[in-house]
């Protein structure tokens, strides 16, 4: 229940939903009961058992709060229909259809209110999964598959929904519903009601028994299904090479794998499940059946119960049936909603390990310069940088080379703080960012990869994503900046054209230059940009390196270059090897020294 009771903290602005639903829940338990209780006089007006009552009746107490009632049924009896059967006939009729009109009116305002507090309760949980996937730093997804973390967020809390969830129409309602029938029945009978509550205990163990093994269960499927999600979310993002490489059938047979073990759990969950209904609908008519002996023998033999009486209490018996049903299906909903609620409570309840400092200041200006002093950072078991210092002054140019797992990427992580570092200190205008917002220290910082991450959407609003109140004429500088604006003028809608899933529809140099433009439009004052040619052919590498040249000017930038023919009028260009700095100078500087930086030209010169 610890689970559940968390998950229930997002009701809180929905209350007045569960209280509205609480109160009609109570008039629907009420009238339940009373609606069944009211078959009693229709059947003595059918048996020409109604007893005739000539005054009005005295109200003398709870003690006798049944005769009370009885009596004034039978002197509405008395004096409407007189010695006509029928009209007395007709009005308990009436009274019977209106008490069942007005059960099942109450039972769907109780229902028609509980659906904005489940809904509600669904899409804040939703929410507050999404701003939780967006806050936690990059390290958590490098652990987690995306197809795991979609599943979460979509089938798991789904699963919480219908699970957890729809305990809270049956909290109120179906209990209540059991102890007012119970209250009517001991009204009719305290020997027979006595008599069943034997039996109650009995199947309480038999349905406790069969849900032992649910939330077991319950987790294998939805990790199967996080597992054959992770496979499609796989398979769509590397479709090119799958197909390239004629792997086609070694991904199906994966993915069949995943869904026959998820096919094997559901059925021994659903199985397990579904005997919760026949066990408890057979346990329901063997206490029916015996009722029927019992209650038989105080109507035929004993005569301490009329048959009319006895006729209602077993229609009130099998109102208990349905309730006790729905129950014993809600504590199975609990045991397979843990397992949901817990994936999803492991999401929220993640700590962020970039946490921002009590008192963050919010940085709104760049004048000196970015500093790396003595940093140490490891993502795992093994350093990649050690005893790392750089300095990058206000308006330079420093551009980081070296070969792959050198560390170069790592620096712009850590600048930008998808890291924090593990020894050391990374400061912006002599403050560690760690004091600063990490709103406010993004805000300063320009950011184009290598990777051109674009998104399913306008040309426009790719362009505008760090700066939402931007202009067409500014959307439009920008773009002329970074060399894009005529290509996309060309396109079918111009700035208003659907790029695709990823900027699929565009050439890997237009993708680019699009990212710088986004870039520029935010203008910030320092640019990061992380091997943002290494992926183009000569064509595009131009239009791409001239649209940067315009971009760096008047600005401070750090370049991680993987061709170090774009970095040549660097201000000063840092040579890294494991994690450390073997050379720093000029580009004119490192060749005449003749070092690792002139090796790393002359195998570039010879691979064109």
């Amino acid at each position: 229940m610890d689970y559940f009771r968390k998950i229930l903290r997002f009701a809180g602005p929905y209350r007045r939903y569960g209280f509205l639903n609480i109160f009609f829940n109570i008039l629907y338990a009420l009238f339940s009961a009373l609606s069944f209780a009211a078959l009693i006089p229709m059947l003595d007006v059918l048996f020409n058992k109604t007893k005739k009552v000539y005054t009005v009746p005295e109200y003398s107490g709870m003690g006798n709060i049944k005769e009370f009632l009885m009596d004034s049924i039978n002197y509405r009896l008395t004096t409407y229909s007189g010695d006509d059967e029928m009209k007395g006939l007709v009005l308990v009729i009436g009274l019977v259809l209106a008490l069942f009109l007005m059960k099942n009116i109450f039972n769907y305002l109780a229902m028609y209110f509980i659906t904005f507090l489940r809904n509600g309760v669904l899409k804040d949980v939703r929410n507050a999964m999404y701003k939780k996937i967006v806050e936690l730093p990059i390290s958590f997804f490098s652990e987690k598959k995306k197809g795991d973390v979609i599943a979460r967020i979509s089938s798991d809390v789904l699963e919480i929904q219908h699970s957890f969830l729809s305990i809270l129409e049956l909290i109120v309602r179906e209990p209540l519903t059991i102890l007012f029938t119970i209250i009517v029945m001991f009204s009719i009978s305290t020997k027979l009601t006595l008599f069943v509550f034997i039996f109650i205990p009995i199947a309480g163990m038999i349905i406790s028994r069969i849900g032992k093994s649910l939330k077991k269960q319950s987790a294998r499927v939805q990790l199967e299904q996080a597992e054959f999600l992770s496979i499609v979310e796989e398979t769509l993002s590397g479709l090119r090479v799958i197909k390239a490489f004629n792997a086609e059938s070694r991904f199906s047979k994966v993915f069949q794998k995943s869904t026959e073990r998820f096919f094997r759990f559901s059925n021994k969950l659903l199985n397990r499940q579904n005997l919760a209904s026949p066990i408890g609908e057979f346990l329901g008519i063997l206490v029916i059946g015996v009722l029927l002996w019992f209650g038989g023998k105080m109507v035929l033999i004993e005569g301490s119960l009329d048959a009319s009486s006895f006729i209602a209490y077993m229609g009130l018996a099998y109102n208990i049936l349905t309730p006790a049903k729905a129950i014993s299906k809600a504590s199975y909903g609990v045991k397979k909603g843990n397992a949901a609620a817990e994936r999803v409570l492991e999401i929220l309840e993640t700590e962020n390990t970039v946490k921002e400092k009590p008192g963050a200041i919010d940085k709104m200006d760049f004048t000196s310069g970015i500093s790396l002093a003595n940093v140490s950072f490891k993502y795992e078991d093994e350093f990649v940088l050690k005893d790392f210092s750089l300095e990058v002054p206000k308006g330079s140019t420093v551009a980081l080379v070296g070969q792959s797992g050198s560390g170069k990427s790592t620096i712009a992580n850590l600048v930008m703080r998808f890291y924090d570092v593990t020894d050391g200190l990374v400061k912006m205008d002599d403050v560690d960012i760690k004091h600063l917002t990490k709103k406010s220290l993004r805000d300063l910082i320009g950011l184009v990869t290598q990777d051109s991450i674009l998104f399913n959407d306008s040309v426009r609003n790719n362009i505008s994503l760090g700066k939402n109140d931007a202009t067409e004429d500014e959307i439009v500088e920008a773009a002329k900046i970074a060399n894009a604006h005529e290509f996309i003028i060309e396109l079918p809608k111009g700035y208003d054209t659907n790029i695709g899933d990823g900027g699929n529809k565009l050439s890997g140099g237009q993708k680019q230059r699009l990212s710088i433009a986004r870039a520029v439009l935010k203008n910030p004052p320092v640019m990061l940009l992380d091997e943002a040619t290494s992926a183009l052919d000569t064509e595009s590498e131009r239009l791409v390196q001239n649209a940067l040249e315009n971009m760096m000017q008047n600005r401070t930038s750090i370049v991680i270059a993987h061709r170090l023919s774009t970095i040549q009028n660097a201000d000063k260009i840092v040579v890294l090897q494991k994690g450390k700095i073997v050379e720093i100078g000029s580009h004119k500087d490192l060749l005449t020294a003749d070092g690792v930086y002139r090796n790393l030209v002359d195998m570039q010169s010879l691979g064109a």
